[in-house]
């Protein structure tokens, strides 16, 4: 990693330059550095800022937007499917192909950019990206007030999970391993469970989300014959996995990527989830190095990049 003095980038047809306020540090970024993706560029792709020029929409300078990040060619089988968030020829904002928003200034199509509601701070609205991917489980798995759910992992994504998956009314519990966690967690008024706690084959739907191998073989214990295993995290390398089990017992295996950007906007506008008591520390664009470094220590929930 290097801190650099970039020139500031200049969008193309249809796009727009976003002077990017507030960006996230997310475990997707972290496990980049681990080797999960090969990546040469600006990371960053939870962000929220605003529109400073845009010349095939010029009404829209100014205005405060999330942002998409999958980068669709519009021409491909998948694309024309209406499967964008699967284009083979896609770049993805801070992960492939296209800098990213740990930078003072990104570029991103006007399509992809979502306007901010006013009442939403940037605090909140800088949550937007992954509380989408959050809520595209339940795009994903029908749920409901008789679905017995575990979320494996109450870290920054998992606490989101919980905050998502509750407004289904299911009967949702969170494996949360840290003292803050589960305060959080009992706060919200959640149920969390110790690892040692988890009782096997007792739910319907399991949620992985703790980006470790353990948490893996954890959730297939928990998971009942015939449910539904959600798998969230990204790792680094291979993980070991008894297929045969999974035949046995008839299990689903769910893969959950991106999510509505509308929806997750929605509901930090109703108030419906409140991200902000994740936030443990920010820094400024110029420390950017010292904040993964920060993000990557044990417990360490959300961290903030102020690039202002």
């Amino acid at each position: 990693m290097l801190h650099q003095d970039l020139a500031v980038p200049v969008p193309g047809p249809g796009e727009a330059l976003v002077r990017v306020r507030c960006a996230g540090v997310c475990g997707t970024d972290l496990a980049m550095l681990r080797g999960y993706a090969p990546f040469n560029g600006v990371m960053g792709h939870e962000f929220v800022g605003e529109i400073a020029a845009a010349a095939d929409a010029p009404a829209r300078a100014g205005q405060r937007v999330v942002g998409d990040i999958n980068v669709a060619c519009g021409t491909c089988a998948q694309c024309r499917a209406g499967r964008r968030n699967h284009c083979k020829r896609r770049a993805v904002l801070g992960i492939r192909g296209r800098d990213g928003a740990f930078a003072e200034y990104l570029v991103l199509p006007l399509a992809n950019l979502h306007p901010v509601p006013a009442q939403v701070p940037d605090d909140a609205a800088v949550f937007t990206e992954p509380l989408a991917a959050a809520l595209q489980i339940t795009r994903q798995v029908p749920l409901g007030p008789a679905a017995r759910v575990l979320v494996v992992g109450a870290g920054r994504l998992g606490q989101l999970i919980a905050g998502a998956l509750r407004l289904t009314g299911c009967d949702l519990a969170v494996v949360a391993r840290r003292e803050r966690q589960r305060t959080l967690l009992a706060q919200a008024g959640l149920r969390w469970l110790a690892e040692d706690a988890v009782p096997a084959d007792a739910f319907d739907v399991v949620v992985e989300a703790s980006g470790a191998a353990g948490g893996l073989a954890l959730a297939r214990k928990a998971l009942r014959p015939g449910g539904t295993l959600v798998l969230k995290s990204t790792y680094a390398g291979a993980v070991a996995v008894d297929l045969a089990g999974l035949v046995v017992d008839e299990i689903t295996v769910v893969g959950s990527r991106c999510g509505p950007l509308p929806a997750a906007l929605r509901l930090l506008a109703q108030g419906l989830v409140d991200p902000r008591p994740l936030i443990d520390e920010r820094f400024p664009l110029a420390e950017a190095e010292a904040a993964l470094r920060r993000a990557a220590q044990p417990g360490v929930l959300k961290v903030l990049i102020d690039c202002r």
